[in-house]
């Protein structure tokens, strides 16, 4: 690997880095053409998908180059999120990174093999000082996996701006071959205020859509009366996949004036749970299918709206005629078009919304309590996005907490009173939340004293459970007596049906070795490569925790040329 003497770090301003991209200075970090299988700013749960993935051609282990001079700045091994992944910094301030990673080049996996064998940990995050692991352009850095909370194998590839905001990779030359238009798969109305209405109802309509020549659509006209807005679920395909993603920018107009645009080229971080305003939320839990709203409601401080002119809604008055027109764009301006027409008509004979109340009210901009005596409630104010009132009720030991449908945008503290339990039974305890089919999945529980918490950003049903089982194991390639010389690996499967898997260790001879998890398969594998082993006649011991501290031992004697 070679080493670049100089970084020159240039400040930009946000100005400055949208008008002076720099458009070559980054090349494909894969050797085959780019198919997308998710595009930058895709709606995702909780979050706009941040980078470009990558197609792979279903396979493992492909080449990963450099796609600029630079040097590694930061490397993450983790189970779930981006598994094993590279940050890599440029000398203009930028920084790709190259997630799901299968393995690393060898220099680079040497360096993070000696930092996770002394730190005896699989999951570890380091930052190399300057100058230990400079690249050139085009040099290899990794091979391509399915690490980490992957579905499949492809390499999750991102851009960062110099203050470590997510950009469209499509902006910066990095070429997708797409000549289809965006496909609309629904149109909403939505009216807002005691007297608006759409075809005579405050409830959310469906509008029909009609085809035109050339792929656009126009929709049944509607009456409406005040204040309305549009919501609509469109996706993208591109030439060489089937997949469905997200689209590039849509742009509203009404009677020839633009008054809404939203555009995928840059967000950051700390925004992007915000998507969860931006999307019919509460559709989407019930249909799994996420409505874009094309109108800015309150608590919505997304930074992908390039103008929002009344905030994207219409005033509609009586016995006018409006033209309500969307542009739907990918990144390389295929459009599909729908023309909303609307007739103006004031009625009083409207269905009206169904407002459900209750005893608990919670404002947004204020922190909300419960207690019932069996457990308390904490919830933020900056939670919720706007005032609610709370479905909270208590039968035994759960607590149902309002519904799935509302989103929460910080955590909420829940708590329960375990003090009727004996002391040798507390430790086992744990919160869980109830699915649908009545099964309890793990919350992060914290334990003190006779109280049970937890900190979650999901409305549910909640209760205290009990796990008294011990992890499973199952070797894979490995027992008693057995020689595995010609073995490459060593597996195992490990497996906590309860609470979860909690932490694992494995020795050979009393020896830590690095044994990588994968928590979707639930295997681990030991490389002998690691060359931990000095005898024939070696000793495996692995042991497992769960969530709650329940320990699983497994032991035996393999035997393998030295």
């Amino acid at each position: 690997m070679r080493k670049i003497i100089t970084f020159i770090l240039f400040g930009f301003s946000f100005g400055y880095a949208q008008k002076n991209l720099p458009k070559d200075y980054f090349i494909n970090p894969l050797d085959i053409p780019v198919v997308a299988s998710g595009t930058f700013g895709e709606l995702r749960s909780n979050h706009f998908h941040s980078g470009l993935d990558m197609k792979t051609k279903g396979e493992e282990g492909l080449k990963v180059y450099a796609a600029a001079a630079g040097r590694i700045s930061r490397i993450k091994v983790s189970h779930g999120g981006y598994g094993k992944a590279l940050y890599l910094t440029h000398p203009n301030g930028y920084t790709t990174v190259y997630a799901h990673l299968k393995n690393f080049s060898p220099e680079i996996e040497a360096f993070v093999k000696e930092k996770q064998y002394a730190k005896e940990s699989y999951q570890i995050e380091l930052f190399p000082k300057s100058g230990t692991l400079n690249v050139k352009q085009g040099d290899i850095i990794a091979y391509s996996g399915n690490t980490g909370g992957s579905s499949g194998p492809h390499l999750h590839f991102e851009i960062r701006d110099p203050r470590a905001r997510p950009m469209n990779p499509m902006i910066f030359g990095i070429e997708v071959k797409d000549t289809k238009k965006p496909i609309i798969q629904s149109l909403w109305a939505y009216s807002f205020g005691k007297n608006a209405h759409v075809n005579q109802t405050q409830k959310p309509v469906k509008l029909k859509l009609t085809p035109l020549e050339g792929g656009s659509y126009k929709a049944e006209s509607i009456s409406a009366y005040d204040k309305i807005g549009f919501g609509v679920s469109t996706i993208d395909k591109q030439d060489l996949a089937a997949n469905n993603n997200g689209v590039y920018k849509i742009i509203t107009e009404i009677n020839g004036q633009e008054n809404l645009k939203i555009e995928m080229n840059r967000f950051s971080f700390g925004e992007t749970r915000y998507i969860n305003r931006l999307i019919d939320y509460s559709y989407f839990k019930e249909h799994r299918n996420r409505i874009t709203k094309l109108f800015v409601e309150k608590n919505n401080p997304l930074t992908i709206y390039k103008k929002k002119t009344n905030n994207g809604f219409l005033t509609i008055k009586d016995s006018l005629s409006y033209n309500y027109i969307i542009h739907i764009k990918d990144y390389k301006n295929n459009t599909t078009v729908i023309k909303v027409p609307i007739q103006g008509k004031h009625t009083e004979s409207i269905t009206k919304k169904e407002h459900i109340t209750t005893e608990e009210y919670a404002k947004a901009n204020e922190n909300y309590t419960y207690s019932s005596g069996i457990f308390d409630l904490l919830i933020q104010k900056g939670s919720l996005y706007h005032d609610t009132y709370l479905d909270i009720s208590v039968s035994g030991e759960t607590a149902k907490i309002h519904n799935n449908k509302t989103p929460l945008h910080k955590n909420m503290t829940l708590a329960f009173d375990v003090s009727k339990y004996k002391e040798a039974d507390k430790k086992k305890l744990y919160i869980g939340r109830i699915n649908g089919s009545k099964k309890s999945y793990y919350s992060r529980t914290s334990k003190r004293g006779n109280r049970l918490s937890t900190r979650t950003r999901t409305f549910g049903t909640y209760g205290v459970f009990s796990d008294i089982r011990k992890p499973t194991i199952v070797p894979i390639n490995v027992s008693d007596n057995k020689w595995l010389s010609d073995a490459t690996h060593l597996k195992i499967k490990i497996n906590d049906s309860e609470s979860g898997i909690k932490s694992y260790r494995g020795t050979i001879n009393g020896k830590f070795i690095l044994l990588e998890y994968d928590y979707k398969t639930g295997m681990l594998v030991y490389d002998f490569n690691d060359k931990i082993i000095a005898g024939s006649e070696n000793n495996f011991k692995l042991v497992v925790l769960d969530k709650v501290n329940n320990r699983a031992t497994f032991e035996t004697t393999f035997f393998r040329k030295p």
